[in-house]
């Protein structure tokens, strides 16, 4: 079978091979073999084809279907996609049926669905790895949540809180990002079957059938849109890259905290890699990999919206470029967040580390100051006389807590013995506004992205 009777030579070899889409988008075939059931039981039905020709041609599909999958189909290349692949292995096997298969279709709607119904699975089991991700993270967050460690700003000390409100700000990032997936379905989850190459078709087909055989809860509405519109692949790698993002900065702080100089954590041997001349080392490379493989990501999405941008309706072969982007992305993303769940539920905390950080550097100076704030003193004064009383103790080598009171006094009289009582514990205690790291809050927080986890 060609497609090429209009023209009087046959295409170059060269070109062949460079239009060729069929070593990558070999991948969508079981959605090219759904849509293609789905397309032929809607032509029997509207009486353009008969029951009989409908029933050999699934039958044929089904069985093309079984040879991909046993790995005894030949994809030709010379065949350009995996549509036209199937399609001329479908017209062998059933003879004339196959050849009315597709009436009514177009390529352009046909891997405008293909492309649809593997983005949408493609959520699905994107949202499930994220939520077996926040699993893991809050099952950390619950078994450490008396943990205490110091908060940074600046990659600098600044002040107490609980490891499990530190974890669970990454819960908040990855819900953000089960969030926008779902809505990136909501614009995914519509059926371009039916539009034709660009103008919609000629015969009575039945769309509204078509969208409920193959899971749509909507049709397209314009026809020159739906073969077209690759707004759903981009929101994809866009989310992607989002999730990416949130990987990579938990990634950067799973190497932070498991260096000697932190401390704070240490890698499962499982996650970790050695040496090839230091015999001591033990390397993050899970996390070192996913902050590269982000990029990958982002690099993806500005390809295939540089690709997108100055296209004129309706469907352009430029449009074929969406494919290796979007698998790529799907695969980088859906194997990062299943390796950091295994990741995270095995990371062994180092607690005693992290109260020592606490302790040692002039984390409880905010508190000190809101003291003399409670005192009656204007809180940027009070920021002037703390951060005087950290430079004298810092210049002794003393922390805070082993300064006198009389000490404290030759900075502000307003200093009483009750100054003393401030410590870690009282610090953390009094962040009780909603939202902040006292223990009464992230109780709070952990009972709510619990619910948010099984919601």
């Amino acid at each position: 079978m060609t497609l090429r009777s209009r023209f009087g030579k046959e295409m170059d070899d060269l070109a062949k091979g460079y239009t060729a889409s069929i070593p990558f988008d070999r991948r969508l075939y079981e959605y090219d073999i759904a849509g293609s059931i789905a397309h032929a039981r809607m032509l029997a039905k509207q009486g353009i084809i008969s029951d009989r020709d409908a029933e050999l041609i699934i039958m044929g599909l089904t069985s093309i279907r079984e040879e991909i999958e046993q790995d005894r189909f030949e994809f030709k290349k010379e065949l350009e996609d995996i549509h036209m692949n199937i399609e001329v292995r479908l017209i062998a096997k059933v003879g004339d049926p196959g050849a009315k298969l597709h009436t009514a279709r177009s390529r352009n709607d046909q891997v405008a669905l293909d492309m649809r119904l593997f983005t949408k699975d493609a959520i699905a089991e994107t949202l499930r790895r994220l939520k077996a991700l926040q699993k893991a993270l809050l099952d950390q967050a619950q078994e450490n949540k008396k943990v205490i460690m110091p908060g940074y700003t600046h990659l600098q000390r600044a002040q107490p809180i609980l490891l499990a409100h530190h974890v669970l700000a990454y819960f908040e990032m990855f819900q953000r990002d089960v969030e926008r997936f779902k809505n990136c379905l909501e614009r995914t989850d519509v059926l371009p079957l039916g539009s034709g190459a660009l103008a919609g078709v000629s015969y009575d087909i039945d769309r509204d059938f078509l969208a409920k055989e193959l899971g749509f809860s909507k049709v397209s509405a314009n026809s020159l849109d739906a073969v077209s519109d690759r707004d759903f692949v981009i929101e994809y790698q866009a989310a992607a890259s989002l999730a990416m993002m949130h990987l990579s900065r938990l990634a950067e702080e799973i190497t932070l905290w498991s260096s000697a100089e932190f401390g704070f954590i240490e890698i499962d041997d499982a996650f970790a890699s050695g040496s090839s001349i230091m015999p001591q080392k033990k390397n993050p490379d899970v996390a070192e990999l996913a902050r590269a493989k982000t990029g990958r990501v982002y690099g993806h999405l500005m390809a295939f919206l540089t690709t997108m941008k100055a296209l004129p309706l309706s469907y352009n072969r430029d449009m074929q470029e969406d494919k290796e982007g979007l698998f790529d992305s799907v695969d980088t993303l859906l194997s990062t967040l299943e390796v950091f769940a295994a990741m995270i539920a095995c990371l062994r905390v180092k607690s005693d580390r992290m109260r020592q950080a606490v302790e040692q550097d002039y984390t409880l100076a905010t508190d000190i100051a809101d003291y003399l704030v409670r005192k009656g003193i204007p809180f940027r004064e009070a920021h002037t006389i703390v951060g005087k009383l950290v430079r004298y103790a810092s210049e002794l080598g003393r922390s805070l807590t082993e300064i006198e009171l009389s000490e404290y006094r030759r900075f502000c009289a307003e200093f009483d013995n009750d100054v003393k009582s401030i410590t870690v514990e009282s610090s953390l205690a009094a962040r009780g506004s909603s939202g902040g790291t006292a223990p009464e809050e992230v109780e709070k927080a952990l009972a709510a992205a619990k619910k948010k986890l099984n919601g």
